[in-house]
């Protein structure tokens, strides 16, 4: 939908799952063509395993309804298309909540793109008999040492399978996990026609996904400069690219939202979770964040251009997930005077009393907040013993949910048989509900292993 300018307005419409609906409406109201939902992390789909676990016909984000209610009017008319990874480790199922939803509403008329293939839980096997590796990489450690049983394992598929949705008609894609900035990436192949070797543009094509993925970040949320005059924060205008065909793009948000767009706020979020921005790795393309420029038009404009890029890697990212334990906490407060000692007495306390037991933990955590929980310890650690309050946070692993709850319940005579405290801060005092862990190795798989079991499915409501 490429504008009589020649522009594309590409807007991102969601950070993460639970992420603020209301942002979007202002967005559609000040016109997008394509309004893109990045809605998956790494802890997103351990969260989204455990739904599923629980029913097989979840493991999606399951606020993807929400998203798609507000922007129904303007796909109804065709104005504007949603591009989404909401679809988790269950897209066929997210997508079939979303045409249900518009086909109550009274809907017709729209396509719903669903791709699927990132999935590759069953084909472990296959994989290591056809001599992938799968080493952890990270540690390097060998797949023979994965820690236990994969729950799933997912691909960072690229824009492509998104691409093909679009050309087949679809007004709303769906897709697993795919790379946070194919998102963007996608409607500007689409629309503009570049070619999968045209590395610059996919590059700027990344940079404009990469700057719009996260919501308000950068439009001035979560600044680390002067974060105090960012203007209206209540209300955070999410991001606008209008992108032109030779890659450039200027980002800019609705007019009359709070947040604002400038050099700083554009460059604090070009270098989030960034290890080297000479080489940013994507399914798409190797992106060169060193080489753009970035140009102040005021008025909550800001000019991207110049990105270079360089030849995709043979290679996409997997992720896969493992059971890990379970774990349980407790918080609790302590006033001065003494507090940080008062803390320190209450941990040990409580752990001679776990050890009488005879329960096997296998992981204790400590930290105290007030003292070392963000940035190490206070210097000089004498001055911890004023600290005005104290909050221990104490942690334990085990390998059942049973054990990990009844542990949390050797805190619970110290609220009258140990030192003097103030209050538990957790929801109860026996240390909450435990938590299943879950643990992650990231891998390399092969593009080409991959690739042949993608599939894009283009259907009618």
């Amino acid at each position: 939908m490429v504008t009589q300018n020649g522009t594309v307005r590409v807007a991102g419409g969601q950070g993460f799952y639970g992420d603020t609906v209301d942002a979007v409406r202002a967005q559609l109201d000040s016109g997008v063509d394509y309004l893109c939902l990045e809605a998956l992390a790494e802890l997103t789909l351990a969260i989204l395993q455990k739904d599923r676990a629980r029913d097989e016909t979840l493991g999606y984000t399951r606020d993807l309804p929400l998203y798609i209610r507000a922007a129904a009017p303007w796909v109804i008319q065709h104005a504007t298309k949603v591009v989404t990874n909401a679809g988790g480790i269950n897209p066929i199922a997210a997508s079939r909540a979303v045409s249900t939803g518009l086909a109550a509403a009274g809907v017709t008329g729209v396509k719903i793109g669903t791709v699927v293939g990132d999935d590759l839980t069953g084909r472990l096997d296959g994989l290591l008999a056809e001599g992938v590796e799968l080493a952890n990489a990270e540690t390097g450690a060998p797949w023979s040492e994965m820690p236990g049983p994969a729950l799933f394992a997912s691909v960072y598929l690229g824009a492509r399978p998104i691409v093909t949705a679009l050309e087949g008609g679809a007004d709303i894609v769906i897709t697993g996990r795919v790379a946070d900035p194919a998102l963007f990436l996608a409607p500007l192949v689409h629309e503009f026609g570049w070619e999968p070797d045209d590395w610059d543009r996919l590059a700027a094509g990344i940079v404009v996904g990469h700057l719009s993925e996260c919501s308000g970040q950068s439009t001035g949320g979560n600044l680390s400069g002067e974060w105090w005059t960012v203007p209206r924060p209540w209300d955070f205008g999410y991001p606008i690219a209008e992108c032109s065909a030779d890659g450039s793009a200027v980002l800019t948000k609705p007019p009359g939202t709070g947040g604002r767009v400038d050099f700083d706020t554009v460059r604090h979020q070009l270098l989030y979770e960034v290890h080297d921005p000479a080489a940013y790795v994507t399914p798409d393309v190797v992106a060169d964040f060193s080489s753009l420029t970035l140009t102040e038009l005021g008025d909550d404009r800001v000019r991207i251009s110049g990105t270079r890029g360089r030849p995709a890697t043979d290679s996409y990212k997997m992720l896969v997930c493992y059971p890990a334990g379970w774990s349980a906490e407790a918080k609790v407060a302590f006033a001065w005077p003494d507090a940080y000692a008062k803390a320190r007495a209450t941990a040990q306390i409580f752990r001679e009393r776990v050890n009488k037991t005879g329960v096997k933990v296998d992981d204790w955590y400590e930290e105290y907040w007030g003292v070392n929980a963000l940035h190490g310890p206070v210097t000089p650690l004498d001055a911890a013993d004023d600290a005005p309050e104290v909050i221990l946070r104490v942690a334990w692993r085990t390998e059942d949910q049973t054990t990990a709850a009844k542990l949390g319940r050797e805190i619970v005579p110290l609220g009258l048989s140990g030192p003097p405290w103030g209050m538990t801060t957790s929801g109860r005092a026996a240390g909450g509900k435990p938590t299943q862990l879950l643990g992650l190795w990231p891998t390399l798989v092969p593009k080409d292993a991959v690739d042949g079991g993608v599939r894009v499915d283009v259907t009618a409501v």
